[in-house]
């Protein structure tokens, strides 16, 4: 008898988690209060860019894959993994909502011997704290006793050719029993699992994998001001000594951070860290300098319409790339928008334009943006423009094009270098 699965959230995370499940051989009942999502999954279509809907349509076709708003299923179930949101509230506190609301929707239909297993990003001590806690009132079993209970921190990276097979995934249970069931479900579709000690250490460690890439990436960024400040390309600096082969590993600096990771999960700890008195001062600092980014770039705007002797007020700007990386449609804390803000505030008058995003849907923090369109990409429209930004460097834009057509160009992607354009032909930010 095969494995039923439910995954609670089917997003970027819990969506391919769940195709790689069908593919192991498990059941999988995919769980979303999205019913839209739902509906179009059961129909065989793909809501995600990088997820083509052939692929759903396949793990549709196996029998072994439907989905559902329908909590109930649960009850049905030998393991439930939940993959939904945990941001942060305006005031950068952790917003456990999501994963509680879900928790209080499914303790009621578990039953003993199931496995919980929580993925999203939070700080040590969620698991084994506030889930189990709400997941046993819910229930009236124990954790640890009736149910079991774990950890494994979701390692997606939308756009990434590696399947969510051949990543490694960290296990940490609430129990060495726990631990051990959640290897043998997650050894169904992954290629190598790796327990750790406990919940918290799985907890610990995802957070240490974005606090390491976000303190690096403001690294560099400060790098980037200063250098520029003495004539130096600080692309030219990183390529020069990533040809070191030890003790260098290169980061890019960019127009500011982006996706639910790397802005957001530094500050779980940080948050965290003050009920144990202590004051993580590398993470904030890392968080102030990367979101000055997008400050720094409306500089360089500015300077470079001075240039031409004209005002940011008033002046048509495009944005390129609305996506908070390249070649995806996610567009989840993008500094794209924080760029557009800024420069709609100073009077300028914004459009954007991303292959991947043809249209703004709804976002928790930039309602105002909803429903605006991506331009089309003609000489044209472009000659509209006095001025176009290069905030996410997607492979397939005819850079030349954009070159041609508008009269000055700020890249913070250092993708005209890569599409092999004089540098002197436009600006960086």
């Amino acid at each position: 008898m095969s494995t039923k699965i439910a995954i609670v959230g089917l997003g970027y995370v819990g969506l391919p988690l769940a195709k790689q499940f069908v593919r192991g051989g498990a059941d999988v009942f995919g769980l979303d209060v999205d019913q839209s999502k739902v509906d179009a999954l059961n129909q065989g279509r793909s809501y995600i860019k990088h997820i083509p809907s052939e692929e759903i349509a396949d793990i549709k076709d196996t029998g072994r894959f439907r989905a559902t708003v329908d909590f109930s299923v649960v009850s049905e179930m030998d393991a439930v993994i939940i993959c939904v949101p945990t941001p942060l509230t305006k005031y950068r506190e952790p917003d456990l909502s999501f994963v509680l609301t879900t928790a209080k929707s499914l303790a009621p239909h578990l039953r003993k011997g199931t496995l919980v297993t929580l993925e999203s990003t939070t700080y040590p001590g969620t698991t084994d704290g506030e889930l189990r806690e709400a997941l046993e009132k819910g229930s009236h079993l124990k954790a640890g006793q009736d149910f079991h209970l774990a950890y494994s921190p979701e390692r997606e990276d939308p756009g990434n050719a590696k399947s969510v097979q051949t990543i490694p995934k960290l296990v940490g249970g609430l129990t060495m029993a726990c631990r051990d069931k959640a290897v043998e479900i997650y050894s169904i579709a992954i290629e190598s699992v790796i327990p750790v000690g406990s919940c918290r250490v799985a907890e610990a460690a995802k957070l240490t994998e974005n606090i390491f890439r976000s303190v690096n990436i403001a690294l560099v960024n400060e790098l980037k001001v200063i250098y520029e400040r003495m004539g130096i390309d600080v692309w030219d600096v990183i390529e020069a000594a990533s040809s070191k082969p030890f003790g260098y590993m290169p980061f890019y600096p960019g127009p500011g951070l982006g996706g639910h990771c790397i802005p957001i999960d530094p500050f779980y700890l940080t948050w965290k860290a003050r009920e144990f008195g202590k004051h993580t001062r590398f993470i904030e600092l890392a968080g102030e300098i990367n979101n000055g980014m997008p400050g720094y770039v409306v500089v360089k705007v500015a300077e470079a319409l001075n240039g031409v002797a004209k005002s940011l007020k008033g002046s048509r700007i495009l944005i390129v790339g609305l996506a908070y990386k390249a070649n995806v449609d996610d567009m989840r804390e993008s500094p794209s928008f924080d760029l557009m803000g800024l420069l709609q505030s100073q009077g300028a008058k914004i459009d954007y334009y991303d292959p991947f995003i043809p249209e703004i849907g709804p976002t928790r923090e930039h309602q105002e943006w909803t429903g605006k369109r991506s331009i089309e990409w003609t000489a044209d429209n472009l000659r509209e423009f006095d001025l176009a930004i290069i905030a996410t460097d997607h492979r397939d834009v005819d850079y030349q094009l954009l070159i041609d057509s508008v009269g000055i160009v700020v890249d913070t992607r250092n993708a005209l270098k890569k599409a092999g354009i004089d540098s002197k032909s436009y600006w960086k930010a």
